[in-house]
């Protein structure tokens, strides 16, 4: 029987770290009234590592991903200025998430609650592997 895969890794050799709606007050918007005051944010992050390369021998955070990292990348990503896409923002936090090199996929989504009173919120969500991304 065939295990199931993710982007083509399968699930069986992966760990997932994630970080959950981190909710960030930022620059973006491509309409002139976005570009007034920073809006809300709300960033969902998905790592998939090798779970092999991260299971801990000696219970030492350098053993895994780090949470900070994936943190600290979000809020520096969004600190580099306006950005006009909600794409942009996933496509960068992609990136700079596969720099890290036990990082063998990412999941990125991002939702602006505040644009419409009729709806929860508006957003963007990317996937994409090592080899993906140039």
């Amino acid at each position: 029987m065939q295990s199931a895969d993710f982007l083509g890794i399968p699930m069986t050799s992966l760990r997932r770290v994630f970080l959950r709606n981190i909710e960030i007050n930022m620059n973006i918007g491509v309409h002139d009234f976005e570009k007034l005051a920073p809006q809300r944010v709300i960033v969902n992050v998905d790592l998939y590592v090798s779970l092999e390369k991260t299971t801990p021998k000696a219970d030492q955070l350098a053993e895994v991903v780090d949470y900070d990292f994936v943190r600290n990348t979000i809020v520096q990503t969004i600190s580099q200025g306006h950005i006009q896409l909600q794409e942009t923002l996933c496509d960068e936090i992609i990136k700079r998430m596969l720099q890290h090199p036990l990082v063998m996929a990412v999941r990125v989504s991002t939702e602006k609650p505040d644009v419409y009173d009729d709806c929860q919120g508006v957003g963007v969500e990317v996937y994409a592997t090592r080899q993906q991304v140039t």
